[in-house]
């Protein structure tokens, strides 16, 4: 029988600063335990990669706005406040949908820093990510971007970091112009090739101001209006039953509820309308069916037959993006 190896005196020296390096699944542990790196510490950051935090945004002013940044609207930007205010030499945080070359985030010449909400991440906590990402580029060098890392199995989530009483109130661009700060002469080739790519590929979009995280957005064949609702599934896909099985769930001549899908823990309806119908026709519509909405809402009746046949059409035709 193989003899049981010793303790790495290597293995050990590798650990500085109590922090312990990612090393290969079946290499012995760096922390010296003398047991694999899978079976030791790897089982916190694997956890960390698997676990799903179902409503990351949950908590954060603007829930619902958080999602539609992430999921729905191609280029957008919010001023953030941060709980313990601005470090020193930082004068502004502002979350955006993505920036150039896909960087996580960005500390600009400046010392403002951006921070890109659309970015693949590497745990299934969005929060946890993207608090990792802003801590890191608070403390990065003026002029330089952030680069995608692992983020560790503990630390602060957005939640942590963020003022809970502060605004959240997305300010929607046609372009990706925001990148570059007005007072730059000239921009880098790089970025300006980055910057022509992401404009051509934006979808134009426009958020409603008569109700909450709807935006409506252009497309060739139609246009649509897709909505975050904050409301408990269940209690929202029957309420929206009740509004179909009526026929009072459209926007207007026209326009249809085509179904719904999920994003981080909320339920996003979705509406066909005519390329005729503009963000600003849907302001009215938009706001009469939130009345409608909230008395069907407030009904706890058992749905009726033909609710039931309504409400299963609309969870058949939902999807999850995430």
């Amino acid at each position: 029988m193989a003899k049981k190896r010793p303790q790495s005196k290597a293995a050990k020296a590798q650990v500085t600063n109590g922090e312990i390096p990612v090393v290969g699944a079946r290499e012995p542990c760096p922390c010296g335990s003398g047991r694999r790196y899978k079976a030791c510490h790897g089982r916190a950051a694997a956890h960390a990669v698997t676990e799903l935090v179902q409503r990351p945004f949950e908590g954060l002013p603007g829930e619902c706005d958080w999602v539609a940044l992430r999921e729905l609207v191609p280029a957008a930007t919010v001023p953030l406040t941060l709980k313990d205010g601005l470090p020193e030499g930082v004068p502004s945080v502002t979350l955006a949908t993505v920036l150039p070359m896909a960087w996580p985030a960005l500390r600009r010449d400046d010392g403002s820093v951006l921070l890109a909400l659309q970015n693949d991440t590497s745990s299934g906590d969005l929060a946890r990510d993207l608090a990792d990402t802003l801590q890191r580029a608070l403390e990065a060098e003026p002029g330089t971007p952030v680069a995608p890392r692992r983020v560790p199995a503990e630390g602060p989530r957005l939640q942590d970091l963020l003022d809970p009483e502060g605004v959240f109130a997305p300010v929607v661009h046609e372009g990706f112009e925001f990148w570059i700060p007005e007072s730059a002469e000239n921009s880098n080739p790089e970025v300006a090739a980055s910057l022509e790519r992401a404009n051509a590929a934006a979808i134009p979009t426009v958020k409603l101001t008569g109700v909450d995280a709807a935006y409506w957005c252009e497309t060739p064949d139609k246009n649509h209006l897709r909505w975050v609702m904050p409301h408990a599934e269940e209690k929202l896909l029957d309420a929206l039953a009740r509004l179909h099985a009526a026929g009072t769930s459209s926007l207007g001549d026209d326009t249809r509820l085509v179904g719904s899908f999920r994003a981080h823990g909320l339920v996003v309806p979705v509406w066909d309308l005519p390329t005729s119908m503009n963000a600003d026709d849907c302001e009215k519509p938009a706001a009469e069916f939130a009345e409608r909405l909230a008395a069907a809402l407030a009904s706890d009746a058992p749905l009726t037959p033909e609710e039931r046949r309504a409400r299963g059409g609309l969870t058949n035709r939902q999807v999850t993006l995430s």
